[in-house]
């Protein structure tokens, strides 16, 4: 399907690897010119290189996008956009007994405060050419809370709440805002929960996997791929419509009707 969105210009926060990356190969699949950012120089310049492969033009900003100085270095780089990715790493899992103010802050200017921080900025100049796209890479814990992921539950539905709002605002002027809530995938992100669980029960980390994925009805983790192709098109000309949508890619592990 061509997505018409060839000759756009893309933001992709924390496209060095995982679901990021994925985020932005399809994006380049499609033609998309991409502004990537990661805060570990080395590996997004190898991200940016594996990304020109797809004969688009890409800009590497290595910055932490929670940092008012970090998102004016990447905006700076990007100028106007048409399309909007925000994602950064979720904050570390705990007890609810384990987090502190400092924690919650942490949390709330990485998972909530920045992706609005980068909306606020993004947003005026689609709106000014009639068209525009945002998606927000999320959690499945804003649809059904995971308890040692506290800090990430209440920062991601912070923003969720604030896209609720904001979404239908803007979308009359011809841009969407939506929210992909991943589960598991086959991330580092997914590795690292796996070593605390294998840690805590004293198995290995492939008996977590294991144990994880007998929780999914797909049987297995996502892959950044498929991740990707979704956000893509939510990107896409075809998806106009879709306004203020929380979508689970999470392989049926959210037991919910709706």
């Amino acid at each position: 399907m061509d997505l018409g969105i060839k000759g756009k210009r893309a933001i992709v926060c924390a496209a060095s690897k995982g679901l990021g990356f994925g985020c932005a190969e399809a994006l380049a699949e499609a033609g998309v010119d991409l502004v990537i950012n990661a805060r570990s120089e080395g590996p997004l310049q190898e991200a940016a290189e594996k990304l020109r492969a797809h004969g688009v033009e890409v800009t590497a900003v290595a910055a932490d996008i929670s940092t008012e100085e970090g998102r004016a270095a990447v905006l700076k780089a990007a100028g106007e956009v048409d399309i909007l990715v925000n994602n950064a790493g979720g904050p570390p899992p705990g007890m609810w007994s384990d987090w502190d103010r400092e924690d919650f802050i942490k949390a709330l200017d990485s998972n909530m405060l920045a992706p609005i921080a980068m909306m606020k900025a993004c947003l005026p100049a689609m709106m000014d050419k009639g068209w525009g796209r945002v998606v927000n890479i999320t959690s499945q814990s804003v649809k059904a809370p995971i308890a040692v992921l506290g800090l990430s539950n209440s920062a991601r539905a912070g923003l969720t709440g604030y896209v609720a709002g904001t979404s239908r605002q803007v979308a009359p002027k011809g841009v969407t805002i939506n929210n992909l809530q991943p589960g598991i995938h086959a991330t580092d992100r997914a590795v690292s929960l796996d070593n605390g669980v294998a840690s805590q029960q004293g198995i290995s980390a492939e008996e977590a996997k294991a144990q994880r994925c007998e929780t999914i009805p797909a049987r297995r983790y996502g892959t950044a791929a498929e991740f990707g192709a979704t956000c893509a098109f939510l990107c896409s000309q075809h998806a106009g419509f879709i306004v203020g949508q929380n979508i689970l890619l999470d392989g049926g592990a959210v037991n919910s009707t709706m």
